[in-house]
């Protein structure tokens, strides 16, 4: 028996985690986040309020339960409002891993930290583990930052890199690339999409996996833990546009630049899976079966 603990567990990975632990009888978890459990299921675990950025609170809670292992989803991930507001990136994605190290690195618990592909520039993807960093945005640069705190520390951790996450959650707080093209396409939309970036999109239900392996087989290091299919922004979109027999017209191509977005995005990124693959056992999804694994639990909602 495993005792997991989650930050962040109200979020669409933090659920998927949850979902997987409650039909896993190895795990006994512990999911904490800010404010109310969002999880449609409320019994099979426990679930405690946290923010990781309350030090005091994180100590109580890991002398309360001793948990084997720290899953950290818990992050600052929009990569605009990261460069409008350093101050809260910073504490998110810095000092929230500075807290969980504190509290780990003179026990025998494992921390999983999650990372990006945000951490590269874009000019040389497909990336392996042991690429060079070079962040182009505020956001990939505290990324980077709690990698290198994490990795000098005398913790037990590992480090899985992920890109572009989507699923669906019953209480969906924010959209993801797939749900917007979806929603926009079947409204007969336009939509402009973005023709010169590629990324390797990542099934939340896979990502989940991957961190429960982590822990399984105290995976140590550094790890890619993305979808396996690597394609530009605008084929992802075309792509579902062809799943769901939807207008591909609307989709209107556009290059990064004339966005003019606050942070710069790296042209393209994708992880090389060998090792995590090898190692952990990791069987990630292609794209088209993993927005049918989502269609289903669509489905299942619209008609609970």
């Amino acid at each position: 028996m495993k005792r997991i603990m989650v930050t962040g567990s109200n979020g669409l990975l933090g659920q998927k985690i949850t979902d997987l632990s409650l039909i896993d009888s190895e795990i006994e978890l512990i999911a904490t986040s800010v404010g109310l459990n969002r999880h449609p299921v409320k019994s099979g675990y426990t679930y405690e309020e946290l923010d990781v950025l309350d030090a005091i609170r994180l100590d109580e809670l890991v002398s309360k339960y001793h948990p084997n292992a720290i899953i950290h989803t818990a992050a600052m991930t929009n990569v605009d409002a990261c460069e409008l507001d350093h101050e809260k990136c910073y504490a998110l994605n810095v000092r929230s891993v500075e807290n969980l190290i504190k509290v780990s690195q003179n026990t025998d618990i494992k921390l999983i930290h999650l990372s990006t592909d945000f951490i590269f520039d874009g000019e040389d993807g497909p990336y392996a583990e042991d690429a060079e960093p070079n962040p182009l945005s505020y956001y990939g640069q505290t990324k980077l930052e709690s990698e290198i705190i994490l990795q000098k520390s005398s913790c037990n951790w590992a480090i899985l890199r992920t890109i572009i996450v989507y699923g669906i959650v019953n209480d969906m707080s924010r959209t993801n690339i797939v749900l917007w093209a979806k929603a926009a396409l079947e409204k007969g939309e336009p939509i402009n999409v973005v023709n010169d970036q590629w990324r390797m999109p990542t099934l939340a239900e896979d990502l989940a996996q991957c961190c429960l392996l982590a822990v399984k087989n105290d995976a140590k290091g550094v790890f890619n833990a993305s979808g396996k299919d690597l394609m530009s922004i605008l084929e992802i979109v075309e792509r579902v546009a062809d799943y769901y027999g939807l207008d591909k017209s609307l989709i209107n191509p556009i290059s990064a630049e004339s966005l003019n977005q606050a942070a710069k995005r790296p042209k393209k990124t994708g992880f090389i899976l060998d090792k995590t693959i090898k190692e952990l056992g990791y069987q990630p999804h292609s794209f088209e079966e993993g927005i049918a694994f989502m269609e289903k639990q669509i489905n299942a909602i619209k008609n609970s």
